[in-house]
């Protein structure tokens, strides 16, 4: 390539005012009417160009490749039907086709979606432009996007980051319908035992019949894996449920609604709510018999908590101990005895009786009122003394029904460090407690002295005394749970003797057991989305555990064996593959879980369309094409020409170079500029003399 360039031999500002000065001279010399005017014009034209320094420059050029990209949608929604196998098949012939293109440089990338708490939805054109980001604009010969047209970065047409042709081939049917279940609101937070209220809508996307105007669908109700019945929706209207806030923590709402008519995928017709129930009081009976020093540690423990609404008797007098004082004159109260164990029995969410020996003040009917409350769903704790073991033993009426040890008369005192069992390191109420005997490590905390003998019955001990006398024993009965401790030297571990130990942790989390706080389940299948994997969790007291199935979004399954990590946990991951709901299950347990935002872009709409990239792609000068009417011819077409036609595809070719040799001669030597200066002078002299 030959072009003329420039090298002023003086100053360019300097070289400007000499072409103004000049110019002005002949403008006078014109008006004027002098002869010669023209003469002098072209003498200082020669003057000036050759001060510019005028260059024939010849330039050798290296032509440039091009550079194509292709970027496939592999995002949850290409999953639907056969849109992958399209996808795939495109992409394959594409690269096949752009590969036989001279001049041409192809790079290929994809978009995929995440397990990852953010709702991003597809992001094609972040791919696309990471793709192009060191290609110069003049080497782009255009973009070729392979997806079903669920792009949800799509930028506005008078916004495009790059100008070459964008050609969209849509994979997927047109017209497609669906049935799609957002929850649009729901209670976060709710006190246990009230209602947590959730808005959603279904939506029959796509339906043109009229005729479904006033139809509903079957919405199921699943909490915390068990079936909750159903409800019967309106389609294409808001609706309200409610739902029962049961326990303390997380309570998973699993809602699913029944296929429409016209289904084209089930991934957006279930929902997850996680909602957290949060207790507002805690109604705790502490009886207590005959005064001791741990009495105040019960009491202090409850009392601390300012959720713990507490009622505390301790029974000081028998009927039998009468004197003469007036009634007026005492400072005890009657034991409501009646309100307590017959009216109002089923408020209390924990009774907790510590030392009470039987003494006729509760009839025998009220120990039979307990007994049937904790098979009714209630939570009993004994704190056993010496009474325990003796005639008066509350093991000697209806109660011993639901307890899990019984006493064998014997009261064992001596110092002794109590021991987590090999059922206790596995259990959640004591399994980490600080201190605890460990890798044939004894424990570290302090002494107790007394152990009241029994024989554990049913149930599992987690803690011994010695001899592996039962300490601490927990069962289930019916729908409640029992716990029996067979000391009350827990104050010691309160006042610090010997170093102490954890007493207000292990009371803590054997009242949170008793009340069925999911946290504290011995039995327990847990899923969690995590780093984008599956992270299975499974607590169990047995020796082995079998393997997980899990259930992705999807409907693959696959099979997920779990890894013991210490007594009593066992953990399993696999990959997650998208957003929405995950089913857990190993034959005995099962859970749910949910990736993603409650109601994730990906999955709003899984219909392909063109409608979202059709500007872009016309503002590019490209087009768009369904896959499903036959893959396009492809082009190489120059710029300005039509990039897309109707069963074709355009292709920018840009004619870029680099420059690789360059050779510079001046266009007018010295000598000659001097020659044709000097001859149109002489030549305006003479004409001036005539």
């Amino acid at each position: 390539m030959t072009h003329i360039a420039f090298a002023p031999v003086i100053p360019v500002w300097l070289l400007a005012g000499l072409a103004g000065a000049a110019a002005l001279i002949v403008i006078y010399a014109l008006v004027m009417r002098a002869r010669a005017a023209w003469a002098r014009a072209l003498a200082f034209a020669i003057l000036v160009f050759a001060l510019s320094g005028p260059l024939l420059v010849r330039e050798k050029h290296a032509p440039l490749d091009d550079v194509a990209v292709i970027v496939t949608d592999r995002s949850q929604s290409m999953g639907v039907g056969k849109r992958a196998q399209q996808a795939a098949a495109a992409r394959a012939q594409i690269a096949r086709l752009l590969a036989q293109q001279p001049g041409l440089v192809v790079r290929e990338t994809s978009v995929t979606t995440t397990a990852s708490g953010e709702n991003n939805g597809t992001q094609a054109f972040a791919a696309l432009n990471a793709a192009i980001a060191d290609v110069p604009p003049d080497r782009l010969a255009g973009a070729i996007l392979i997806t079903d047209g669920e792009v949800h970065d799509a930028p506005p047409p008078d916004n495009m980051p790059f100008k070459a042709p964008l050609q969209v081939l849509i994979a997927g049917q047109r017209d497609e319908k669906d049935r799609k279940l957002t929850v649009m609101n729901a209670d976060r937070f709710a006190i246990v035992g009230q209602w947590a209220q959730m808005h959603l809508r279904v939506d029959d996307l796509g339906s043109t019949d009229k005729s479904g105007a006033n139809a509903s669908a079957v919405l199921t109700i699943r909490i915390d894996g068990k079936d909750f019945g159903t409800r019967m929706v309106p389609v294409g209207e808001d609706a309200t449920i409610r739902v029962p806030v049961r326990h303390e923590g997380e309570n998973l709402v699993e809602l699913s609604v029944a296929p429409g008519p016209d289904e084209l995928t089930l991934e957006n017709n279930r929902a997850v709510v996680t909602v957290s129930g949060v207790r507002d009081r805690l109604r705790v009976l502490l009886v207590s018999g005959e005064p001791h020093a741990g009495e105040r540690v019960w009491r202090n423990l409850l009392k601390a908590d300012p959720s713990v609404d507490l009622v505390h008797f301790t029974i000081l007098r028998p009927p039998e101990k009468q004197d003469s004082t007036p009634i007026s004159e005492l400072s005890l109260i009657a034991f409501p005895t009646r309100e307590l164990f017959s009216e109002k029995l089923n408020s209390f969410d924990l009774v907790v009786f510590d030392r009470y020996s039987e003494r006729g003040i509760l009839p025998l009917a009220y120990f039979q009122n307990i007994a049937s409350y904790v098979e009714d769903g209630g939570a009993l704790l004994i704190s056993s003394g010496p009474e325990f073991a003796g005639l008066e033993s509350v093991y000697r009426t209806p109660l011993s029904a639901v307890l899990p040890a019984q006493p064998t008369g014997d009261v064992i005192t001596g110092g002794f460090k109590p021991q987590v069992t090999e059922d206790g390191l596995a259990h959640p109420v004591t399994r980490d407690l600080a201190g605890r005997n460990a890798d044939g490590k004894p424990p570290s905390w302090g002494r107790w002295f007394r152990i009241i003998g029994a024989n554990r019955i049913s149930g599992r001990t987690v803690m011994s005394g010695p001899a592996g006398r039962p300490l601490l024993v927990l069962d289930q009965v019916g729908k409640g749970r029992v716990a029996e401790l067979m000391s009350d030297q827990t104050w010691l571990w309160a006042r610090g003797f010997e170093g102490g130990g954890p007493q207000a942790e292990l009371l803590r989390r054997l009242a949170h057991w008793l009340m069925k706080e999911p946290q504290l389940e011995a039995e327990s299948l847990n899923a969690a989305i995590s780093g984008g994997d599956v992270v299975l969790t499974r607590h169990t007291m047995s020796k082995t555990t079998p393997p997980v199935s899990v259930t992705m979004p999807s409907g693959e399954k696959r099979m997920v064996a779990l890894t013991k990590i210490e007594p009593g946990v066992w953990r399993g991951t696999t990959r997650a593959s998208g957003m929405g709901l995950y089913r857990a299950s190993d034959g005995i347990l099962s859970t749910v879980t949910a990736a993603g935002p409650l109601n994730p872009k990906e999955v709003s709409d899984m219909r392909a369309t063109a409608s979202i990239l059709a500007p872009d792609a016309q503002a590019t000068g490209g087009s768009v094409h369904w896959l499903a009417d036959g893959m396009p011819d492809i082009r190489r077409v120059d710029p300005g020409d039509d990039a897309s036609g109707r069963n074709w595809i355009g292709l920018r070719a840009n004619g870029a170079y680099r420059v690789t040799a360059l050779e510079q001669s001046k266009l007018m030597p010295q000598w000659l500029a001097l020659l044709l200066i000097v001859g149109t002078l002489l030549l305006a002299w003479r004409l001036e003399g005539r």
